[in-house]
This record gives C-alpha cells, sequence and structure tokens, in this order.
C-alpha cells in the first residue's frame, strides 16, 4: 500500500497536495550486471495542484506515473502507467511529476537515467501526518 499523502495551504491559498516519491523498483535503462541505485528527490515532498474543479465536486482517486529520471536528475518523460479515471487527476500528478528534480540514480559508479514509479493519491481527506 503507497505511503499516505498529505496536504498543505500554499501563500496564495490554493489547496496542494504533496507527495513523497515511494521506494518503489527502480528499473535502469542500461543493462549490467550491478544493481541501480534510485534517484532521490530533492526535497522532502514534491508539491501537486489537485484541480480545483476535482476538489469543487469531491472527485478523489490516485494516478500512478512513470518517471524517467536522466542522468542530471531532470525529468525527461512521464507517463501514466494507472489513470484515476479523471482526466484532470492525472494530467496534475503528470504535470507535477515533469517539475520534480532528483539526484540522479547512480550504477557503477556513475549517474545513470533511471525510470521510477511514482503513485499519486488525491484526498480531500488530510493523513495522520498533517
Amino acid at each position: 500500500m503507497p505511503a499516505p499523502l498529505w496536504h498543505r495551504r500554499s501563500r496564495a491559498g490554493t489547496w496542494r497536495l504533496a507527495i513523497p516519491v515511494l521506494g518503489a523498483p527502480a528499473l535502469a535503462v542500461c543493462a549490467g550486471d550491478s544493481e541501480v541505485e534510485e534517484p532521490a528527490p530533492l526535497g522532502d515532498a514534491i508539491p501537486i495542484e489537485y484541480p480545483l474543479e476535482m476538489w469543487d465536486r469531491g472527485i478523489e482517486g490516485e494516478t500512478v506515473l512513470q518517471v524517467r529520471v536522466n542522468e542530471l536528475g531532470d525529468v525527461d518523460s512521464v507517463a501514466v502507467i494507472e489513470t484515476s479515471g479523471h482526466e484532470p487527476l492525472d494530467s496534475a500528478a503528470a504535470e507535477g511529476a515533469r517539475a520534480m528534480r532528483f539526484q540522479p540514480g547512480r550504477k557503477g559508479g556513475r549517474d545513470v537515467p533511471v525510470w521510477v514509479r511514482i503513485p499519486v493519491r488525491f484526498s480531500r481527506r488530510p493523513s495522520p501526518e498533517s
């Protein structure tokens, strides 16, 4: 089960959804015998805009993304691999993921591109950690 997500209020007064990057298995683009160290997110959480129209209608859901982190720590590809069933939630998750920054994945002492799976849960209920 994915780690819980939490809400926080931005200075502008809009609600944002923050997600931790989970320790899901990463898939290395490069083949070889040595293991790949997963990319580490820079910062504690990634703010993702909860679409206002979905919030107002009480619509919640979870989108699972596959994100490619390049050797510089930038996200250069995002794919929705499990839809929430609501295009605005899926789009918000993908847009937020594109803005993420990481410490690059490493293999054999070198920075390498790596795919990471990231679940994003949109919920109006705050988690116990908030």
